[in-house]
């Protein structure tokens, strides 16, 4: 594919650091990236013409010289319960015109530069990721990945195989997005504020752990979880999930807290002892989901390359803070791993860490080969780690009317369509 001209630089997904050299770049004072950087993270505006406190000259040169992409929204579909989860077509984006309405553009239109990277990032992928309102909260589950090549075989992602890591724009997007959308009416504001005065990067992981007020119209509550639960393995895409998280987690950026905000992995354990090392980071969760590494190794193939007793130690060796807890997340399979005995295996084996909590998670009924386990083997399971000092919650999931098992929907996008998997 040629170039069609001067290539955009696609804003969203920058940080602050690479925002202020932009601009610099552009002959700029530094500080118009901090500004750049407010409108895009904490007043999710994505028209450029209505960033009003950047110069006229510079909103044109930006204009010429630069995008700004959301995904394109394929489907919606709405629970019962106020759940709302997002199809989200990547590579055919939606930019954001003057009159702040999406107009599709295709790679080509958008000029993306011609570097391989560039190439492969971007090709075509659909994700999900849902919407679900609370009370005094709103939870967002987000995708960093299309697709997944960890091959759970409860897990309908694992049919896709992967078909591309997501860039961070399109992680922090998958935030922005729905808020943007959920915001009834927008409050009318001042001018954001600059940095211009300021020699040093954004807020540190102790600043941000006190929690920024994130912006909400009428229709948002003022707090926002964020789960990186949804396709992928995050893992596995380590510095672009990274660099999302550090937007997100920014005071100054989208304003989440560390305490809001959850990755879950099947068990990468390089990646965990990586993540345990990052100053900014969230919480860990870990998706246990069998007693022994014989049931683990069926349903998690990752188990034979990271079995128990090695991710049982990234896990003791992970350094908590001292708010935190690890959360194992267990599928409960009926028939398969929620016996009483499942559960008296999971207690000695949790026991040796020092702060745990676990999350049982009814099985979403889909197109493979299991049951939901009954109510009362979820019940009994519960009480055995409880009784054992091992605190246990059951976890419904939200929005089973719209399709809620994880992956179906792209699992049907990708049925219908071209799109090449590899994995």
């Amino acid at each position: 594919m040629g170039a069609e001209g001067p290539v955009s630089v696609e804003l969203l997904g920058k940080s602050w650091e690479e925002l202020r050299a932009y601009c610099k770049g552009l002959g700029e004072p530094a500080y118009r990236g901090d500004q750049v950087y407010h409108w895009l993270y904490r007043e999710r505006e994505f028209v450029i013409e209505r960033m009003s406190n950047l110069p006229a000259g510079l909103r044109e040169k930006l204009q010429r010289e630069a995008t700004i992409h959301l995904p394109a929204v394929r489907q919606r579909y709405v629970s019962a319960d106020g759940s709302v989860r997002y199809l989200l077509g990547l590579g055919t984006e939606e930019r954001v015109n003057a009159e702040g309405h999406p107009s599709q553009t295709s790679l080509r239109a958008s000029r993306y530069a011609e570097d391989t990277e560039t190439k492969t990032a971007r090709k075509p992928a659909a994700v999900e990721a849902v919407f679900m309102p609370g009370e005094g909260r709103q939870t967002i589950c987000i995708s960093t990945q299309a697709g997944c090549a960890v091959d759970c075989q409860f897990c309908l992602t694992a049919q896709l195989g992967l078909i591309r890591n997501l860039t961070a724009g399109e992680i922090v997007a998958q935030v922005l997005l729905p808020l943007k959308e959920m915001e009834k009416q927008e409050p009318a504001g001042g001018m954001p504020p600059e940095r211009a005065g300021q020699a040093g990067p954004p807020q540190s992981s102790s600043e941000a752990e006190q929690g920024a007020e994130e912006k909400s119209g009428a229709g948002l509550a003022a707090r926002t979880n964020v789960v990186l639960m949804g396709q992928g393995e995050p893992l596995l895409n380590f510095e672009p999930v990274m660099a999302a998280l550090r937007i997100l987690l920014d005071a100054e950026g989208v304003g989440l807290s560390p305490k809001h905000v959850t990755l879950s992995t099947s068990g990468i354990v390089p990646g965990i002892e990586k993540l345990g090392k990052e100053e900014v980071r969230p919480k860990l969760a870990i998706s246990l989901n069998a007693s022994c590494d014989e049931q683990r190794d069926v349903l998690m193939p990752i188990n034979k390359k990271y079995p128990l007793k090695v991710l049982m130690e990234a896990c003791r060796n992970y350094p908590l803070r001292n708010w935190e807890h690890l959360t194992f997340e267990y599928v409960m399979l009926g028939g398969v791993n929620d016996t009483a005995a499942d559960a008296r295996r999971v207690v000695r084996l949790l026991a040796p860490l020092k702060s745990v909590k676990v999350n049982l998670i009814p099985w979403n009924p889909g197109e493979l080969p299991y049951e939901e386990s009954s109510a009362e083997a979820i019940e009994e399971f519960r009480r055995i780690l409880t009784e054992k000092g091992v605190p246990a919650f059951v976890r419904y999931s939200r929005g089973r009317d719209v399709m809620a098992a994880c992956g179906q929907l792209a699992l049907k996008e990708v049925k219908e369509s071209p799109l090449r998997v590899v994995g």
